[in-house]
């Protein structure tokens, strides 16, 4: 702990926590029962993504929403474009609870198809659009998708594929030239190329009712293993996300013994963020884009993150939150030319997806000072946050994810079942109106890790006695040595330590005695040099023999991962193997 601790906090989190969801509160609770299980949850979150539609457009409407190169589209220009849409999905005969799949890279039309497939009452099915051929079509079939909407690339891997997808009638194709096929249905002959979606024919709202408890989305898992398991979630869990972060922001102001800022000023200046993370994972598609359009928010679309070209866009649209993965952050922090830039106007700066060294948030409060570092836990069977952690908690607990917000629950059980106790490692519960109803048409999974409401994560972790949660490990991940644990996020933060690493994983390799040893990939920062035996000598220094590494390979170029920004473990096995 910093210095800060001293006089940190001045309320403590229980009565925080009380203080913040009173009656009357923005964050009041209230109870519902969900899936026969009394659940208590947000009472003034919207309770479906029509509220969040029919609030951005109208509230919003003259706003820029979407920047994507030299496109602009405002929130009104949005509203036509996803009611032109959706209009002709219902003239197709789409339903509700058909699933409409959309695999794109992150342009205007991800969230006009998107939101015109909710508001018919659809299952919006992103699929990840860095999946090979085969992979998607794996997508397509297990959701059974009765549409996809895709865009020239996606349809180039799929296009020998599509006859081996029974359940596909309709295919929209955004950004392709006039085509032959019959089976291709250009977008813009349907709402146009984005400069031309605000002189669209202003549509009526389809007229299908929706619920909190009804279906809205399928996300499919990260799949580092096996074949990915999709996700169904219900509106309430995609409008969870909304209060979670603006509750961990406001925390910030109660511990501290202050009074939150005020909210929904019009006169207040447009908040801008830099998405570098695609849509069709649920951190961009539930923590970012949707909050945002409660925000009135404005939001800055790269086709993949660049440090310069990201520093250009800070500058230039005046961003004022950005984040990803902390190797994003290091990236930004290390640039030979961050002086060239003003990067003055960052408020928020947050990332998730892999532990983050103490030294990176000491980093950030000195670059920028005006911005909030903040990390959180989270996965997609959560919805997105279902802990956060940002500013002082943050500062003062820079190896913890946070505190649960709001209505959601943690706790951590042994082998047998047994709830733990404080700082006891065991297997990550979580519950909340944010759990997701399940796996898409597979039972058993879902009966495995969804039980009475509450998700087995799969982690290995602790709360301390305040409350804040501390990641140890993945229990698939942990390395058995000679009988002895090693968790690779301990090992991996004391690499993080050394001022020559942005980015490092630990690995297994067969040993024929011990059963596995640990080895490591570590990414250096630019311009930084540091050899294996010196970084093999830091660890000894901190951990334990049976801890330290045998092998590191040192490298410049970035780790493998997947949109989630998960590290490709499975990849890296290969170099030791």
């Amino acid at each position: 702990m910093t210095d800060a601790s001293k006089s940190w906090p001045a309320l403590p989190l229980s009565e925080a926590h009380a203080l913040m969801t009173a009656p009357g509160s923005l964050f009041e609770l209230d109870e519902v029962v969900i899936r026969g299980v009394p659940t208590k949850v947000w009472k003034n979150a919207p309770p479906t993504l029509r509220e969040v539609f029919l609030f951005a457009r109208n509230m919003f409407g003259a706003r820029e929403f979407l920047v994507h190169e030299d496109e602009r589209v405002t929130y009104d220009a949005f509203g036509r474009a996803v009611l032109a849409l959706a209009e002709d999905l219902r003239r197709r005969g789409v339903q509700k609870g058909d699933r409409i799949a959309i695999a794109m890279r992150n342009l205007p039309e991800w969230p006009v198809a998107f939101f015109a497939t909710v508001l018919v009452g659809a299952i919006a099915t992103p699929l990840n659009a860095w999946w090979t051929g085969p992979e998607l079509e794996y997508g397509l079939k297990d959701s059974g998708s009765r549409v996809l909407i895709t865009d020239p690339e996606r349809l180039g891997r799929l296009a020998d594929l599509l006859e081996g997808c029974p359940d596909l009638q309709s295919v929209y194709v955004t950004r392709m030239p006039a085509s032959p096929d019959p089976r291709l249905t250009r977008l813009e002959d349907v709402i146009g190329a984005p400069p031309a979606w605000a002189t669209l024919e202003d549509r009526p709202l389809p007229d299908v009712p929706l619920h909190p408890e009804d279906d809205a989305t399928i996300f499919y898992t990260s799949g580092t293993t096996g074949k990915p398991k999709g996700a169904l979630a219900t509106h309430r869990n995609n409008t969870g996300n909304i209060l979670a972060l603006a509750f961990s922001f406001d925390r910030n102001f109660v511990r501290r013994g202050e009074t939150p800022p005020v909210r929904g000023n019009p006169e207040d200046a447009q908040k801008v963020g830099l998405v570098g993370i695609p849509f069709f994972h649920t951190t961009g598609c539930h923590a970012l884009l949707i909050p945002a359009m409660i925000q009135g928010a404005k939001l800055i679309l790269m086709r993949r993150f660049d440090a310069e070209d990201a520093m250009k866009l800070i500058e230039r649209e005046r961003v004022t939150s950005a984040g990803g993965v902390p190797a994003i952050a290091w990236l930004i922090l290390e640039h030979p030319n961050a002086s060239s830039y003003d990067l003055s106007s960052l408020e928020s700066i947050s990332y998730g997806g892999a532990p983050a060294s103490p030294e990176l948030v000491r980093r950030l409060v000195e670059a920028f000072p005006k911005s909030i570092p903040g990390t959180g836990w989270g996965m997609t069977e959560t919805g997105g946050t279902h802990t956060h952690h940002q500013g002082d908690d943050y500062r003062n607990r820079p190896d913890s994810c946070g505190a649960v917000v709001g209505p959601y629950r943690i706790k951590i059980t042994g082998p047998d079942g047994r709830e733990l106790g404080p700082n006891e490692v065991g297997e990550l519960w979580a519950f909340g109106p944010n759990i997701l109803k399940g796996y898409w048409n597979k039972p058993e999974a879902t009966a495995e890790t969804f039980v009475d409401g509450w998700v087995r994560t799969g982690d290995l972790a602790r709360i301390d006695e305040e409350g804040f949660l501390y990641i140890v490990d993945r229990a698939k991940d942990m390395l058995i040595r000679g009988g002895e644990n090693i968790y690779c996020v301990e090992v991996e933060n004391v690499l993080y330590e050394h001022p020559a690493v942005m980015d490092a994983a630990l690995v297994g390799r067969p040993h024929p005695v011990l059963g596995e040893e640990p080895c490591a990939v570590v990414t250096v920062k630019p311009g930084a040099t540091a050899t294996e035996d010196e970084l093999r000598k830091f660890v000894a220094d901190r951990l334990a023999a049976f801890k330290v590494p045998v092998s590191i390979i040192v490298r410049s170029d970035p780790l493998p991962r997947n949109a989630n920004g998960k590290i490709l473990k499975t990849e890296l096995k290969g170099l030791f193997a």
